[in-house]
């Protein structure tokens, strides 16, 4: 158009726009914003109304909100503009009081506010708000019921769920594959298991989607119906839904929670070979715990060394907690001591430890565990007397308390690794630092 001299006009610069939007081209959209001003379309509605929604979606809430204040004319789309980019940036509170401004409200108006209650855990208000919908005479639209079953599945209003499941078959409202998998998830995570099946099983292939097979698998899951698991897994490759990461978590725990061994073995083997699913921490976290509990601890131990990845604390943790169960004290301690350099404020390894060694009756390990758990929360008060009185002398001499020497000299340490370093010298028994309870106790005379 530009090279054939032909202007622009205000049909034109909404679809560019638009493209922009698409791209989340921002220097482009920037400079088409400068050309509307320079043709004179800075006050045609339309025009900008679609810059509004652009800077929204490119995250710049400040120039829509600048945009929206500015134009002389406002209509319901330029406020659910403005209100979806508000929901985009997390501020609910500053969406609803430009909701609470409109003149006029539609179902996106309402449903965009519902969904970002939803998304910001703000389980009840959503609710609320959706009940509040009927109250005006307002129809929700899609967007608004799955958003407030998710709600209701977060915060388990099962009767609340019940109800809007209701009014979808009043209206007889078509279910698609997104207010499918909300209402499955819904009654599954608000303990309705066989109801969730029931709604999943009489609707068409069609109307499901991958999340709404893994929404099946983790409500199967969850409820310990691992064969029921397995079961669907293979109806949802039988339908050609290609499996993903969660799909085969949802399986594995299932199968943890009923011991099936050898199904989750074939699973996770098969996993990268036949689906072409990546392996995650996670998988292998669920198969420590699994094989753990099974008693084939050395097992997972060659799974660890054989992990491309290093353990977190899932994975020694399921190794630790089938230890405890099959009193295999020595492997026990190197778990308990990668769990403590990973997670040195975490207490609970601690107790299991100390519980493994009295089943054994090595009081004395019993003692140095009950010793570290005393250690581990000095450290815990005394970092919290520092944040509070921001004492930067008092911190470089926590630094230090690892007890490691070099060339004479203490050596430096980073806080974070001072205290994996302490925990681990106290777990194979070397004394504590004196001068913690020291510190701790003249920091707080202070």
């Amino acid at each position: 158009m530009r090279q054939l001299a032909i202007p622009p006009d205000a049909h034109t610069f909404p679809f560019v726009i638009k493209a922009c939007t698409h791209s989340h081209d921002l220097l482009l959209g920037r400079i088409l914003h400068s050309q509307v001003i320079k043709f004179g379309f800075r006050y045609d509605i339309f025009v900008y109304n679609t810059l509004i929604t652009f800077y929204s979606n490119s995250n710049c809430l400040n120039d829509a909100h600048k945009l929206f204040e500015e134009s002389p004319e406002r209509d319901v789309v330029s406020y659910n503009a403005l209100i979806n980019g508000f929901v985009k940036a997390g501020d609910i509170s500053g969406a609803r009081k430009v909701f609470d401004k409109m003149p006029v409200k539609d179902d996106v108006s309402w449903g965009t506010l519902v969904t970002g209650y939803a998304q910001t855990n703000q389980c009840d208000e959503a609710i609320e708000l959706f009940n509040s919908m009927s109250v005006f005479g307002v129809k929700p639209d899609n967007v608004a019921l799955v958003s407030v079953l998710s709600a209701c599945s977060q915060c388990g209003a099962l009767e609340q769920g019940k109800a809007i499941h209701d009014y979808i078959k009043r209206h007889r409202i078509v279910l698609n594959a997104f207010l499918l998998t909300a209402m499955v998830d819904m009654y599954a995570k608000c303990g309705c298991i066989n109801i969730a099946r029931e709604i999943f099983d009489s609707s068409l292939d069609n109307c499901k989607n991958l999340f709404t097979w893994n929404a099946m698998l983790v409500g199967l899951s969850m409820h310990g119906r691992g064969e029921l698991a397995l079961e669907y897994f293979s109806k949802m490759t039988e339908a050609r839904v290609q499996p993903d990461g969660v799909s085969f978590l949802g399986v594995l725990v299932g199968c943890s929670h009923v011991g099936l061994v050898d199904k989750a073995r074939q699973i996770f083997n098969e996993m990268e070979s036949v689906y072409r699913v990546q392996r995650e921490l996670k998988h292998y976290g669920c198969m420590a715990d699994l094989l753990g509990r099974a008693g084939l601890i050395q097992e997972v131990m060659e799974m660890i060394e054989r992990m491309p990845m290093k353990g977190d604390v899932f994975v020694w943790g399921g190794l630790l907690g089938g230890c405890r169960i099959h009193g295999n004290v020595e492997i026990a301690e190197l778990a308990a001591q990668h769990i403590m350099e990973l997670e040195p404020e975490d207490g609970g390894v601690y107790q299991v430890m100390a519980n493994i060694y009295a089943n054994r009756r090595r009081w004395e390990d019993v003692s140095r565990m009950r010793t570290l758990m005393n250690c581990r929360k000095q450290l815990w008060h005394y970092k919290l007397v520092l944040r509070k009185e921001q004492d930067l002398r008092g911190l470089q001499e926590m630094v230090v308390l690892s007890g490691i020497q070099k060339g004479g000299q203490q050596k430096y340490q980073e806080p974070k690794r001072a205290e994996r370093l302490l925990m681990a010298r106290l777990l194979k028994g070397y004394p504590g630092p004196a001068g913690l309870g020291t510190i701790y106790s003249d920091k707080r005379e202070q």
